[in-house]
Parts: C-alpha cells; sequence; structure tokens
C-alpha cells in the first residue's frame, strides 16, 4: 500500500496516498484532515487559505477539516467541535469495514481524552477512512458510543473546494430544499432559485438534501459529484469580500477561489445508545463537462 509519512518542518505528520494513474491525496495526523486531493494532471480540487496558519490547536482553514461533535455555533461546544484540532492516530483495527481492495486507502481513530471529557462527557471513538482512486476520493467516518450512557452529537465534513472563481460556480441538487441561514440568526427559508450561485455571502444550511449534489465550475469546465449517505444535511459557504477580510488565516481575495459544500448531520442530532455504532459516507469525484446552466441534473448522473 503506497503510503509514504513526511515530517514537514511544520511538525505536523502527513501521510501521502498515491494511486497508479497519478492522482494524489494527503492527510494530516492533526486534525485528521485531508489537505491535498490532485488528480492525474496533478491539479489541485481542494482549497487551502493563503493565510493557513499551522500552529496547533489552531485548525486548519482549508482541506476537509471534520466538525465532531458540534457544527458552528449549533451547540454550547467550540466551534465545530474539537475533533479538527486533536492529534489523531493511525487505526490498525478498522474492522468491520471490508478490505479496501486496490485503492490507496488508510485509517484513521480518535479516542475520547480525559481532557475532551471535561468539556464533552461523552466517552467515544471516531474513526475515518480515506480512500483514493482514480478521480475519487471517499471519506467513511464512524462513531461508536464506548460509554455506559447514551449520547447525541452532530457531525460534518467541511469541504473546501477549489474553483476558478466563484462568480462562475452554480450549486444544483438543492432547489426547492429548506434551510437555516446563518446570516439570519439561523432563521429557517425554502430555496427558490433553480440553482445557487454567488454574488454575496452566503452560510446556509439545506435540510433533507438529496445524496448527490452537483458543483458546476464553468470556466474550469468541470463538475465536482458529492455523493453522502448518513449525513442528511448539506452546508454551503462563502465568506465574500467583507467576511474574509475579517477572518485573520483568510487571504483578502481567497473567496474568490474557494467554496465550502459540505456533508453534515445538523438538523437533527445522531443518537447513539451504549456500543452502538453510526457510518457516514462521502464521496468525491470530477466530471470533466461544458454543461451549460441548467443542463446538468445531478440525480441523471452515473459516473
Amino acid at each position: 500500500m503506497p503510503l509514504h509519512f513526511n515530517n514537514e518542518t511544520d511538525k505536523l505528520s502527513r501521510i501521502i496516498l498515491t494511486e497508479p494513474t497519478g492522482s494524489s491525496a494527503e492527510v494530516l495526523l492533526y486534525g485528521g484532515q485531508v489537505i491535498s486531493w490532485k488528480n492525474e494532471r496533478r491539479e489541485e480540487l481542494l482549497f487551502m487559505s493563503s493565510k493557513v496558519v499551522h500552529k496547533p490547536p489552531k485548525a486548519l482553514r482549508g482541506g476537509i477539516p471534520v466538525c465532531f461533535p458540534q457544527f458552528g455555533t449549533f451547540g454550547l461546544l467550540e466551534r465545530h467541535g474539537f475533533a479538527r484540532n486533536r492529534m489523531w492516530s493511525l487505526d490498525t483495527s478498522p474492522g468491520p469495514l471490508p478490505p479496501a481492495n486496490s485503492q490507496s486507502c488508510m485509517d484513521l481513530i480518535l479516542k475520547s481524552t480525559e481532557e475532551d471529557l471535561k468539556t464533552w462527557p461523552c466517552s467515544f471513538e471516531l474513526r475515518l477512512r480515506i480512500s483514493l482512486s482514480a478521480g475519487k476520493l471517499t471519506l467513511i467516518p464512524r462513531v461508536r458510543n464506548t460509554d455506559t450512557k447514551s449520547f447525541s452529537f452532530m457531525f460534518a465534513l467541511r469541504n473546501y473546494l477549489s474553483v476558478s472563481d466563484i462568480s462562475e460556480v452554480r450549486v444544483e441538487g438543492l432547489e426547492t430544499l429548506d434551510y437555516f441561514d446563518n446570516l439570519m440568526q439561523k432563521e429557517r427559508y425554502t430555496e427558490q432559485a433553480d440553482a445557487i450561485t454567488f454574488e454575496s455571502e452566503v452560510d446556509r444550511v439545506y435540510l433533507s438534501t438529496p445524496t448527490k449534489i452537483a458543483i458546476i465550475d464553468h470556466e474550469k469546465k468541470r463538475t465536482l459529484v458529492l455523493r453522502k449517505d448518513g449525513m442528511p444535511d448539506a452546508v454551503v459557504w462563502n465568506p465574500w469580500d467583507k467576511k474574509a477580510k475579517a477572518i485573520p488565516d483568510l487571504g483578502d481575495e481567497d473567496y474568490k477561489y474557494m467554496l465550502c459544500v459540505d456533508s453534515a448531520a445538523i438538523e437533527t442530532p445522531i443518537v447513539l445508545k451504549p456500543s452502538e455504532e453510526w457510518k457516514g459516507r462521502q464521496e468525491l469525484s470530477i466530471v470533466s463537462s461544458s454543461y451549460c446552466s441548467g443542463q446538468l441534473d445531478p440525480r441523471r448522473i452515473r459516473i
């Protein structure tokens, strides 16, 4: 299995996944976070802030942070929970997941610590399988209740996607759905547009979303397809210019080249009884396309 370990000057252990066609992914043990995904042409598909801070316990802005056991400010814990700024470990016993076949794959685990139990008194094991194949990146998160009592939690994979120009991007598959608008004190609205386009700040939690969402980048003539299971909600976020300038670890112009479309379970927290396990799945795949606006129905994508 082509796993390569690098110890960079930032002291954050990186694991590099590769596969035969030439695509690659980089994963940090810090946060269990994918920080890079490149296709076979070495084009970066994930966004990383130009002002990213590599100083634990600061979370890294970019890639795919793991949000657990809380998303955003939907609760009393620190923003997005604590999993994204903890050191994870390689998981040597990832069962009962099936073998990863010929894909380049790794398994990580995060267990509750005494410090975590002070702020969130629930004993857990959080596992993450990351698999790389041609044109595809798959993440399978699992949470097991190792406590003697039931607990509930939120979960999200925050996907910072690299785009050519945010004003040339549209998201399809969320039309007619209800959403919480975080810019309007989490008020509930219904999406009226045929697709989501971007002309100002957007920060929404779409509810009961389909298993497929399409992110269409017209300038790159490329469509990214997000497939998900076990995470019924989807978050769409771009800070736009004013908010970008107010975020210390985000470049003033970075908002033009990024878009977050997240797989999430937020509205209805997941409840686990002792010894129960929850499993989610997210698959990101790339389609070369020259679709015009409105011609792509994500429900018909079969790649």
